[in-house]
């Protein structure tokens, strides 16, 4: 469901921090309902796959299922499918197009090894979790951890390509959830930000100010990655058991305060790549929004995971 401009505008003139603290109270309702399909479904499979496209929250949503279905007395292990890539081999890596290695790829997983991850946690026996260094490029499996789950303990894979044919179709079994932000927000009729451009705003943000790359980066990889959620993200998103919109109402207006830093970055853009005016409509929007102080913003909040400050470690 589509959010109003002007309803957005005035709840943060008039209470700011409690529009906030409905805003994430409303996303914290999603959670809980998630939660129930999971604990619905437990006999089932103890495995639980959840996926979305890039700057879709899925590690925040992840740590907030598992502090749920904790305090619902169910012990949970989070585990980042990222950890699963196998040693880059740039001889046979997959490639787009235009001839670079394809890192939205699910091919660069070890889809084997996950299918047999799970086969064994589901059977109740231990399994290695191996760990990937990216700056070195390589799965150090010296580094793993052992989990075994008991009777009353899921697993929770995150990662783009949980839904995929080669992970969640060898394992149709488990709970599927995807999440991205899917709600646009509008003034009467009239478009004025779109719910994927919440998901660029916030990985550009956050790999602005967690990750070292500089903002005109991550537009520039945009093309890409948008590519890549369309061949292998978004075809499998009708298979999840829940979808869930992580969208906020107030977020827009949290990015606005970094609108000139992604307006300087939009400036660099060369005018024939396949989102320059995209990219400038993006900026231009958020004129039309009230900033908000991050420090109004809560530390539980899913927008922390991109601007910093929370009470969750990532």
């Amino acid at each position: 469901m589509p959010y109003q401009l002007q309803e957005i505008n005035h709840s943060l003139r008039t209470d700011p921090k409690g529009f906030l603290e409905r805003s994430d109270a409303a996303y914290q309702s999603r959670i809980d309902a998630a939660v129930d399909r999971i604990l619905e479904r437990m006999k089932v499979s103890p495995i639980v796959l959840l996926s979305g496209p890039s700057g879709s929250g899925k590690t925040t949503t992840a740590m907030k299922l598992e502090q749920e279905l904790e305090r619902r007395g169910v012990n949970t292990h989070t585990i980042s499918m990222d950890n699963y890539y196998k040693t880059l081999n740039r001889k046979t890596a997959p490639r787009t197009p235009e001839g670079d290695i394809d890192y939205e790829s699910p091919v660069l997983l070890d889809l084997d090894l996950l299918d047999e991850t799970f086969s064994k946690l589901s059977r109740g026996e231990w399994v290695v979790v191996p760990k990937y260094e990216f700056a070195r490029q390589m799965r150090n499996d010296s580094r793993g951890t052992f989990l075994k789950l008991d009777k009353n303990e899921i697993a929770i894979f995150e990662g783009i390509h949980a839904l995929n044919d080669d992970i969640f179709g060898r394992h149709p079994e488990a709970t599927g959830l995807y999440i991205s932000a899917r709600s646009n927000v509008l003034e009467g009729e009239q478009l004025r930000f779109k719910g994927t451009w919440m998901r660029i705003s916030r990985r550009a943000v956050r790999d602005y100010n967690f990750r070292g790359t500089d903002l005109l980066e991550t537009l520039l990889m945009w093309y890409n990655v948008r590519r890549g959620e369309k061949k292998y993200i978004s075809p499998y998103k009708n298979r999840a058991n829940v979808v869930i919109d992580s969208s906020l109402p107030y977020e827009v207006s949290v990015f606005a305060n970094y609108a000139a830093a992604l307006s300087q970055a939009a400036d660099q853009i060369p005018a024939d790549n396949p989102r320059y005016g995209e990219f400038h409509d993006l900026v231009d929007s958020f004129r039309y929004f009230e900033p908000v102080d991050l420090d109004l913003v809560p530390p539980e909040s899913l927008i922390r995971e991109f601007i910093g400050g929370g009470s969750y470690h990532y």
